[in-house]
């Protein structure tokens, strides 16, 4: 049998080092929470000049925006490692199963956050390396140091540095936050609390063991369950005025209802008959929501006009 030389097996293994260390820190990033802010912070800059964006706008401003994210989830896992070590969700992250230190942690997170600076600073403009800053500084520190731990209305305040990065995208492509890119924002930010606090309900134990007051811990599931059916009613108030300010057709009106429908039904079922097994269902759907109320947005702006005289039909469809 074929065996390979001493020299060919070490590459090999070193390689295999180095992959593996490139995967726990890209773990550190939480890559699959930055894609749908990512996602969100796309759709905002497409949504903000149609047909006129330049490639390398769009380019540095993804690039950026994500690097940003990245630093931020970086950091939240620096400032969180020890309330992580206890939490059975949490505990085989980076940190606290000591696959990375403290300070090779911390070099990462800096070095992305500057990298995020430099390129939004020379590829984009200004006004968005400013407010993608403050919304690091807002998630990683404010929310994470301030709020996390001394207040059960954590994620509703902090859930405005997660409501950002479509204002982001918006001042990249215009260089300036109109009621339009608010909008976006407030999409996110009233989605935000029923979204994460059906995660709370079915981890409630797990939030009570590391000390951190979480509305289901301080306030119990009956009046958690209350707020997040207020919230995804408020929700489906708010998904409407896109149309209703104009920056989005009846194709996207008809698809948002849907979706809320089934989103304030989820809270519905929640406040009457709670089960872990609903709450996780909940927060699945929440994920799913937010990406195709968004995709919804970009198809009405997008393929709808190419369709050219096919518009007025799908109009009359859905109203």
């Amino acid at each position: 049998m074929h065996r390979l030389p001493p020299s060919r097996i070490s590459a090999s293994a070193s390689w295999q080092r180095a992959a593996s260390k490139a995967g726990i820190y890209f773990e550190l990033t939480k890559p699959r929470v930055v894609a749908l802010i990512v996602f969100t912070a796309v759709v905002g800059m497409l949504l903000a000049a149609p047909g006129s964006i330049t490639p390398q706008v769009f380019i540095f401003a993804t690039v950026g925006i994500s690097l940003a994210a990245g630093s931020a989830a970086t950091f939240n896992h620096i400032l969180d490692r020890r309330a992580d070590a206890v939490m059975a969700r949490t505990r085989a992250r980076p940190l606290p199963s000591n696959h990375l230190s403290v300070p090779q942690a911390a070099m990462f997170g800096a070095s992305l956050a500057l990298s995020a600076a430099l390129v939004l600073v020379l590829g984009v403009n200004l006004l968005t390396a400013v407010l993608t800053l403050l919304t690091l500084v807002g998630y990683s520190v404010i929310y994470t140091v301030f709020l996390k731990p001394r207040t059960p209305q954590n994620i509703v305040i902090g859930g405005a540095a997660g409501a950002a990065p479509p204002v982001l995208g918006w001042a990249a492509v215009t260089g300036e936050v109109t009621l339009d890119a608010m909008l976006l924002f407030l999409i996110v930010f009233v989605w935000t609390p029923p979204h994460f606090w059906a995660l709370a309900l079915y981890r409630e134990k797990d939030y009570a063991n590391a000390n951190i007051p979480m509305l289901p811990v301080t306030h119990g599931s009956r009046y958690t369950r209350r707020c997040m059916l207020i919230y995804a009613l408020a929700l489906a108030v708010v998904c409407v005025l896109p149309f209703a300010s104009g920056m989005s057709g009846t194709v996207y009106l008809i698809g948002a209802l849907a979706l809320n429908a089934r989103f304030v039904a989820y809270a519905w079922q929640l406040d009457r008959h709670y089960s872990d097994a609903l709450a996780r269902r909940m927060f699945r759907f929440s994920i799913s929501f937010l990406a195709a109320l968004f995709a919804l947005l970009l198809f009405d702006r997008y393929v709808l006009p190419d369709l050219g005289s096919l518009r007025p039909l799908f109009d009359a469809l859905v109203l």
